[in-house]
């Protein structure tokens, strides 16, 4: 477990303000990376981001230090672009990245302002395709999903080898965990979501058997989706929201 907690901010009225030197961080020099995945991620710690090199992120504290100025660190994490990043639930200094070069890093980050590793704790792949998305389980310690190219794969980062993984018909460029420990009726459910080949987002609803989906319509609509995993025969709600090619 990590030794970083969580601010605690009180309730009005005393109701905590940061100052504007706490409140933002200036000198980013982020990059703009097209990708599935994310180009933010915070822990209770750090904060990362896409770099402007290819393959490096920025690591900014969260809290603030020696008056308020914070440090900005380079991870150089990969050959190629970092696509994807996410924080482990379970210990706030785990960073598992995703990138172009087919390889998943896991990387232990310091508890403050120190050096950032210079190598990864642990390297898993290539996997035969740039990696599109990964995501930590959020109830299951030391899980993580991976996508690349057509493939999920979900890995044990104990035993450094994967648990399982299911090739699909299309690219994927959204993975997500559930929150509930329940099981389900079948092992595999397969459902069309979004008429358009763009992006998509997938997400669950907190512990419910339910999901949420962003996406594009065949008419190029931005739409939001809702799905029972109970019957996954169509989505439960669609909504449309605008037209963007964006």
């Amino acid at each position: 477990q990590s030794r970083c907690q969580v601010s605690k901010i009180s309730a009005a009225p005393d109701m905590f303000f940061p100052s504007p030197s706490q409140a933002w961080i200036s000198g980013i020099r982020a990059g703009s990376v097209t990708s599935c995945g994310n180009h933010v991620k915070a822990s209770c710690c750090w904060i990362a981001f896409n770099a402007e090199a290819a393959g490096v992120l920025g690591i900014v504290p969260l809290e603030c230090e020696d008056g308020g100025k914070r440090t900005i660190s380079q991870l150089c994490c990969h050959s190629d672009v970092v696509t994807d990043f996410d924080f482990s639930p379970f210990d706030q200094l785990l960073l598992a990245t995703g990138s172009a070069d087919e390889t998943v890093k896991v990387w232990r980050l310091p508890e403050s302002s120190q050096d950032v590793p210079s190598s990864a704790g642990l390297t898993l792949g290539p996997g035969g395709a740039p990696v599109d998305a990964l995501q930590f389980h959020p109830t299951a310690d030391a899980v993580l999903a991976s996508a690349a190219g057509k493939r999920v794969t979900v890995w044990d980062l104990g035993q450094q080898q994967p648990l399982t993984g299911s090739t699909r018909p299309l690219t994927v460029s959204s993975v997500a965990g559930s929150n509930t420990e329940s099981s389900v009726s079948c092992a595999l459910q397969s459902v069309p979501g979004h008429d358009n080949n763009k992006d998509s987002r997938l997400l669950w609803m907190g512990s419910s058997d339910c999901l949420i989906s962003v996406g594009f319509s065949q008419m190029r609509e931005r739409e939001v989706k809702l799905w029972d995993t109970r019957k996954l025969t169509g989505a439960t709600l669609t909504m449309a929201l605008d037209t963007s090619p964006g």
